[in-house]
């Protein structure tokens, strides 16, 4: 009696699910189903015919290329993915720094100075580094790095792992990144070593960092700089902060009175860098890198797949993005 092709598709769902599904192998199908083993491989190759099976590979690789040239055409800004299908959350920061690390010591010429900032994604980086034989590199605080609080902002650690790895002396800016009072501020900005320091970070050809968020465990907001009602203002307003600037989701300042406040490198001038890296790890920090990405602050970005996805989508629909540098 000849065989329809509704059996032999029946047969081939069979022979399919064994082998795909309950990760069988053909002999045992074979002695399962009383049937030769060339013939479970030719019904494994007939429900492929019939589209009953198919097969899709993914390639990771081919992913990320895609994502970076994608998120460069949409943010005209040079863009590394950092391949994190297979990395665990725990493992994530490690990974974006490790990347950002290796990046770095490809870039970094003799006489460099590089300005960075501060918390768990710039320690990342620091700890990955690995020590150069360049000389005359300096490394520079862009931030106020003392707080208020007992959080750890791997400010210190951070800069030495940098002047380590490059044979630099530390140059800590040790200050509140955020004061009370304008005048205060002010009044230590004019005094001639932070004007020095200042003036490094203005300087620096290199600029690496991250972006903040406004939830409510957000670093910045656990360090004693704000009052109550200055980080709702925050959380209503802002997406996120580059050097505890905050910014709105086009990328503007929001509070311009907290800005006179702070301490640091005007957001303005990391447009005229020679490499102004953004480095960011995990979906929280996407609402932050995009408005970065609007304001035009950065030229480079490394970014994690997922997140990078995840930015994408997000991608103006029309050519609203600021030059890089103006």
């Amino acid at each position: 009696m000849t065989e329809t092709t509704e059996q032999r598709l029946a047969q081939g769902l069979t022979v399919a699910k064994m082998y795909y599904q309950a990760d069988q192998s053909q002999s045992q199908i074979a002695a399962k189903l009383g049937i030769s083993r060339p013939t479970v491989s030719r019904l494994l190759q007939f429900a492929r015919e019939q589209g009953v099976v198919r097969i899709q590979i993914v390639d990771p690789v081919q992913d990320v290329q895609t994502l970076e040239q994608a998120l460069t055409a949409a943010y005209h800004v040079d863009v590394h993915v950092v391949p994190s299908r297979s990395t665990g959350a725990d493992e994530l920061l490690n990974a974006v720094g490790q990347y950002a690390a290796r990046y770095l010591e490809t870039i970094v010429k003799e006489h460099d100075v590089i300005g960075i900032g501060w918390g768990k994604t710039i320690y990342a980086i620091g700890s990955n580094l690995q020590p150069d034989t360049l000389t005359g590199v300096e490394v520079i605080q862009l931030k106020g790095s003392v707080s208020y609080s007992t959080e750890h902002t791997y400010a210190y650690e951070s800069i030495d792992a940098f002047a380590n790895a490059f044979h630099a002396v530390p140059q800590y800016l040790p200050l509140p990144v955020i004061f009370d009072h304008q005048q205060t501020k002010e009044l230590v900005e004019a005094e001639r070593h932070i004007q020095y320091l200042l003036e490094l970070g203005r300087k620096a050809n290199i600029a690496i960092y991250s972006v903040g968020t406004v939830r409510s465990n957000a670093l910045v907001f656990q360090l004693g700089y704000l009052h109550t009602n200055e980080q709702a203002f925050l959380q209503e307003h802002a997406v996120g902060d580059i050097f505890s600037r905050y910014i709105d989701e086009n990328g503007e300042i929001v509070a311009p009175t907290l800005n006179q406040r702070t301490i640091g490198i005007d957001l303005d001038n990391l447009r005229q860098k020679d490499h102004s890296i953004l480095v960011a790890a995990g979906d929280a920090k996407v609402p932050a890198v995009r408005a970065a990405l609007l304001g035009g602050y950065p030229n480079c970005l490394i970014i994690d797949q997922h997140a990078a996805a995840q930015l994408l989508k997000l991608a103006p629909a029309t050519d609203a993005v600021k030059p890089a540098v103006d």
